[in-house]
């Protein structure tokens, strides 16, 4: 059995159906599990949600972005922390469909499964034991760590888990240290290349296999529709996500 990770689509459409596609074409994959933000910084949020919440294959959690528009359609505030954020998300906000709402706020924070004697969880990014049920206001996701083994047993090691799948920090990560891996597979949707990201567990053999794949996608297209419906914020979005060095 297989089993393919996604995360951070953040809004792209594109980028999502182009990965799907190549999934669907592969044999033995048995689940998909999508690590959260799946909506906003691009402007496809209703239609990524359509596609997700319409495959049965599909397990999702909630990241911060879901949670941070979820609490300002709630009427709960929006993180300090995210305040550079705010305009792009209160217009996401107004744009989403009530019925992804309702289904959003049903959304775990963590997975686990057990698959031929292999132990998997996935989770957006490290959250304490103590925050596990924080709301986004008390900011329970960690501060993000750069992608190096120490890092990872910092915050994961703990874990009781044999794999460990996040998002959140958009490079990928693939490590491997005392008999844990830490795989993330980085942002399927943000990156500033023209390729999107998934992960493959493979578990048909004794020993699991852990790989990224890279999938190609229209991204000029996806990157038009910023300007033509004039996405809040979209200068800064282009230059810290999408476009240049």
């Amino acid at each position: 059995m297989k089993l393919a990770i996604i995360t951070d689509i953040h809004g792209n459409a594109a980028a999502l159906k182009a990965v799907l596609q190549e999934i669907d074409h592969q044999a033995d994959i048995e689940q998909i599990w999508c690590l959260g933000d799946m909506i906003a910084m691009g402007p496809d949020s209703n239609e990524v949600l359509d596609i997700l919440f319409a495959r049965e294959d599909v397990q999702m959690i909630t990241g911060n972005h879901d949670e941070a528009i979820l609490s300002l359609i709630a009427g709960e505030g929006h993180p300090d922390s995210y305040k550079h954020t705010r305009e792009h998300h209160e217009w996401i906000a107004s744009r989403l469909n009530p019925e992804h709402v309702a289904k959003l706020k049903t959304l775990p924070r963590i997975l686990e499964k057990e698959l031929n004697g292999t132990r998997i969880l996935g989770i957006h990014y490290h959250i304490e034991e103590t925050k596990r049920q924080a709301h986004i206001q008390d900011e329970p996701f960690y501060t993000i760590l750069e992608p190096t083994i120490e890092n990872m047993e910092i915050m994961f090691g703990n874990y009781q888990a044999d794999i460990i799948c996040f998002g959140h920090h958009h490079p990928e990560h693939l490590f491997q240290a005392n008999g844990k891996t830490y795989l993330n597979p980085g942002a399927l949707g943000v990156s500033k290349g023209d390729t999107a990201p998934y992960g493959i567990i493979d578990l048909t053999e004794a020993e699991s296999q852990v790989t990224i794949h890279q999938v190609t996608y229209d991204k000029a297209a996806f990157l038009e529709k910023f300007e033509r419906l004039q996405v809040p914020q979209r200068e800064i979005l282009f230059k810290l996500f999408y476009v240049g060095e």
